[in-house]
C-alpha cells in the first residue's frame, strides 16, 4: 500500500546506526541503509533527535539472554539501532487521519531510531511539547513513560505519600521524581555525591547519599519505593517500607541469563504472603501516555535532564559512555 502522500515507493538510502550481531559496541557501525517504507497505519518520521536507553545495550549486547526471545536468538532481528525518536512527519500511511506530514512528533519504535527516517505505528506517536527542542523531546518518551506508568500503575501513587526512588539521578529517576512531585508526594531520591544537587534541582524533598549512607538501614519507611537499580536485598528494601507500602520493581541487576528477572519473579511470589505489596508493572508505549507527558511538560512540572550530546555517527561511543560513565540522566543524539 503507497503512503497517501508519497509520490513512490523508490528505495533511498539513509544514515543509521546498524548492528549485525550482538557484542559490545564494536557491533555497532554508521552506514548507509535503506529508507524504510511505510504500510498502513504507520507514519514515514525524518529523525531530527533520539536518546539513549538502557534498552539500547540490551539489545547491543543481547544480555540477558532472555531477550533474545524478543530480539532475535543468534542476531537481532532488526538491524537499526533506537527507540526514542523526536522528528518531523515525513509522509502517512492508509488509514492515518490523526497526523499529517509537517507535524513535529515524539515517540517510541520497537527499533530504528538510529536513523535519518524511521517508519512508526501512527499510535506510538504524539505531537512534540512546544516547549521542547527535538533533543529534549526525544529524551522523554521511553523513560518518563516508565516511570509515569510505574509510579502510577505499579505504584498506585497517592498525594501526600512518602515515595523514594531508587536511582534517582538515572534517566528513568530523573523523570520518577518529578512525576512523583507532580502527584503530590513527599520525594526522596537516592544518588551518588556527584549528583546529588541534580537530584535537588528536580524537585525531590530530600536526597540520600548512597556513599555516605543505607538508605535501608537508616530506620526511615516510606509508603512506596520505586527501584530502578535493584541493588539491596528484598529483605532490605522490605525493612524501608511501611507495614502496608508498596515496591515497584523493574529493572536492575541479575544473571546474564535471566538479568533482573529471577528477583522480580521471586518477589512476585513473595508478596503473596505478605501484607507489603511488591509489584511489576508492563509498560506499554503509546499516544495516551506520551499525550499526558506533553501536558505535564508543557505546563512546566517536568524537564528533561540532559547529560551530553553526541551526533548520529558517534551512538557508539555514546552508549559506551552510557555503559562505562555511569552517565547520569540522559543522553541525547542529534540527527
Amino acid at each position: 500500500m503507497k503512503s497517501t502522500t508519497s509520490p513512490d515507493r523508490t528505495t533511498m538510502a539513509m544514515k543509521g546506526i546498524v548492528q549485525r550481531r550482538y557484542g559490545t559496541t564494536n557491533v555497532l557501525s554508521h552506514q548507509d541503509v535503506d529508507r524504510p517504507m511505510i504500510q498502513d497505519g504507520e507514519v514515514l518520521v525524518r529523525v531530527r533527535a533520539a536518546a539513549i536507553n538502557h534498552a539500547d545495550w540490551v539489545y547491543t549486547s543481547g544480555r540477558p539472554l532472555i531477550a533474545r526471545l524478543a530480539f532475535g536468538m543468534r542476531k537481532p532481528k532488526k538491524i537499526v539501532r533506537g527507540k526514542d525518536i523526536a522528528g518531523q512527519v515525513e509522509a502517512v500511511g492508509a488509514g492515518v487521519t490523526e497526523l499529517r506530514p509537517g507535524d513535529e512528533v515524539y515517540g517510541e519504535v520497537e527499533a530504528g531510531g538510529f536513523a535519518e527516517f524511521a517508519a512508526v505505528p501512527a499510535v506510538l506517536l504524539a505531537l512534540k511539547p512546544a516547549n521542547l527542542t527535538f533533543e529534549q523531546a526525544a529524551t522523554v518518551p521511553l523513560s518518563a513513560r516508565t516511570a509515569l506508568q510505574g509510579l502510577r500503575s505499579g505504584g498506585n501513587i497517592q498525594p501526600g505519600q512518602k515515595v523514594l526512588i531508587n536511582g534517582a539521578s538515572g534517566g528513568v529517576g530523573t523523570f520518577a521524581v518529578q512525576i512523583a512531585k507532580a502527584f503530590g508526594a513527599d520525594v526522596t531520591g537516592v544518588a551518588s555525591t556527584r549528583n546529588a544537587e541534580l537530584v535537588r534541582s528536580l524537585g525531590a524533598d530530600s536526597v540520600i547519599d548512597y556513599t555516605q549512607g543505607n538508605f535501608t538501614e537508616s530506620g526511615v519507611q516510606y509508603d512506596l519505593i520505586f527501584d530502578s537499580i535493584g541493588n539491596h536485598p528484598l529483605s532490605a528494601l522490605r525493612r524501608a517500607l511501611t507495614q502496608r507500602g508498596t515496591l515497584v520493581l523493574f529493572s536492575g541487576t541479575g544473571g546474564s541469563v535471566l538479568g533482573p528477572m529471577g528477583r522480580i519473579v521471586r518477589a512476585l511470589f513473595l508478596s503473596l504472603f505478605i501484607r507489603q505489596n511488591l509489584r511489576t508493572f508492563s509498560a506499554k508505549p503509546g499516544r495516551e501516555s506520551l499525550d499526558e507527558l506533553r501536558e505535564l511538560i508543557e505546563s512546566g512540572r517536568i524537564v528533561p535532564a540532559i547529560d551530553r550530546t553526541y551526533p548520529l555517527s558517534e551512538v557508539p561511543e555514546a552508549i559506551r559512555y552510557f555503559v562505562e560513565d555511569h552517565a547520569r540522566a540522559k543522553i541525547a543524539i542529534t540527527v
